[in-house]
């Protein structure tokens, strides 16, 4: 498995075809084929060799999608930076690395004059804008009009491909190790599992950098399908070029389908074209979904789980399981099945498998789960201990195999001794009309340990008060998971470069001198 050969088979099978849209800009695979080879004979020019690191550091483009082939053509690995990273932790990411190149378009150019005295290893910076390069940065498509044509050099299999480097949700940024085989193996997984096609036109509105675009990245490659590009999600660009482009496949986060089926304006757009789309990420409101099902009734919705150790995609609902009536009801609210060629299980404390029905920690073991983390054995020993991927995240398993995740096991709050997994309470919350976002967080409390605290933006500010919100929530689950506090915000909730809420910095206030964050 090479994934030099996904792009060769691209071209024999729909040389012709659309390749990749971007802002006017457009190619068929034969073209793109050219272009990747090229960009590949570059690098080795600039002293890329087999096993050495490029990061990127850009918008979405379609030159990010040329460098997702070129630099494994090269023998190469690729390295994809957080757009929305502080100067401190991109130098971390290109040093814990060691890239020797980086491309980076003008929207982060200036950030170079912040860090370039800090970084260790790179030797030439690539600018992949479309007019003349800064002083000191090459010229991405001088850098291919200068290249010959070369033969690819990734020889596949166990070759590290890629390494994603974790958000900062988690703590230190690591890097993950992705193969070859890992990354062609789920990608068929989840192309299988979603939809792709030979006649599948994807929209790249999700980050680039982000593993689950990525996923999609690969399987639209794999079936030589087309790929538009947006710079970046908004709205607005997303409906607009579902309906110019007939987009029929795509990939949204639950924030991101929730602006869009939300949007004052979307019944303005056709979004006919659309019959399939996945989300993950993080747990899907049950009335976002809902609305998303009635404002686009022809699509198809997906829910897909995983996280960036394994490829990433572990678990799919099926969508004719994405139903609340008839005979296949009951499992809208779980994450699926594990895919084809994966097997899933829910171990506790103690690495033992539990019955069915029980929370304990979702584990997985399959050849789409990581190398490990890029110079962190102890961890990596850790995370895979006894050939399964743990995963940290809590869940269960029902009687037909159903996964269902209740949240990462360090968001668990534990009050009165109760455990409150707090996407059940977001979920309650969500319930309520007049909320847009919320998270969950657990803080200290003298008697009870842990108290639920909610945090909360409205649609309209005072539109409820905290009262009411807490009455709402009765409603809905028992008792000791409601919260019992509530602060509003009337700005949009902070969130990582893959659309989660970061709610460790949600915490941090009021964790402020407590040496350790659960009481």
């Amino acid at each position: 498995m090479r994934i030099s050969s996904i792009v060769n088979r691209a071209t024999q099978v729909n040389g012709a075809g659309l390749a990749s849209n971007f802002q006017g800009r457009s190619q068929n695979w034969n073209q793109f084929a050219n272009r990747v080879s090229r960009l590949a004979s570059g690098l080795c020019g600039l002293g890329v060799k087999p096993g050495d690191r490029v990061a990127m550091l850009s918008l979405n483009s379609d030159r990010y999608l040329e460098y997702f082939f070129a630099v494994p053509w090269s023998g190469g690995v690729f390295v994809p930076i957080n757009t929305r990273l502080a100067p401190p932790e991109i130098v971390h990411w290109l040093n814990d690395s060691g890239a020797s190149v980086l491309l980076i378009d003008d929207n982060f150019a200036a950030v170079l004059d912040k860090i370039q005295g800090q970084l260790e290893s790179l030797k030439s910076i690539v600018h992949v804008g479309d007019g003349a390069p800064p002083e000191g940065m090459l010229s991405y498509e001088a850098l291919i009009d200068g290249a010959a044509e070369m033969a690819p050099l990734d020889t596949g299999g166990d070759q590290l491909a890629g390494l994603f480097y974790t958000g900062g949700t988690t703590g230190r940024s690591k890097g993950v190790m992705l193969s070859h085989r890992n990354l062609i193996l789920n990608a068929l997984q989840f192309a299988a599992e979603v939809g792709f096609r030979a006649d599948s036109h994807y929209l790249h509105a999700a980050p680039m950098f982000h593993l689950a675009n990525g996923a999609a990245t690969f399987a639209v490659t794999l079936m030589a399908g087309a790929s538009t590009i947006i710079s970046s999600f908004t709205p607005l660009d997303t409906l607009q070029s579902i309906q110019d482009n007939k987009i029929n496949i795509a990939l949204l986060v639950p924030t991101m389908i929730n602006m869009t089926v939300n949007h004052p304006d979307v019944a303005d757009y056709d979004l006919s074209s659309i019959r399939d789309i996945a989300f993950g990420a993080s747990p899907m409101p049950e009335a976002v979904l809902q609305t998303a099902l009635r404002v686009i009734p022809n699509a198809e919705f997906h829910h897909v789980y995983g996280q960036t150790e394994a490829a990433p995609v572990l678990t799919a609902l099926p969508a004719n399981r994405m139903v609340n009536d008839g005979p296949l009801a009951g499992k809208i609210k779980s994450a699926g099945l594990a895919v084809p060629g994966l097997e899933v299980k829910i171990f506790d404390e103690n690495d033992v498998e539990v019955p069915r029905n029980v929370v304990g920690e979702i584990v997985a073991q399959g050849e789409n789960v990581m190398l490990g983390y890029w110079n962190q054995p102890e961890m990596t020993a850790t995370t895979l201990r006894n050939g399964w991927l743990h995963t940290g995240d809590g869940g269960y398993m029902d009687a037909d195999g159903f996964i269902y995740v209740v949240d990462r096991v360090k968001d668990m709050i534990i009050s009165g001794g109760e455990n409150v997994y707090s996407a059940e309470v977001e979920d309650a919350i969500y319930q309520h009309p007049d909320v847009v976002e919320c998270a969950v967080i657990g803080i200290p409390h003298e008697k009870w340990g842990e108290q639920v605290h909610a945090i909360i933006r409205l649609s309209e500010a005072g539109a409820v008060d905290e009262a009411a919100i807490i009455a709402h929530c009765h409603e809905w689950i028992a008792n000791y998971k409601c919260p019992r506090s509530v602060s509003f915000e009337t700005e949009p909730l902070p969130l990582s470069g893959a659309g989660k809420i970061l709610k460790t910095e949600l915490r941090k206030p009021y964790w402020a001198g407590h040496a350790k964050q659960v009481n």
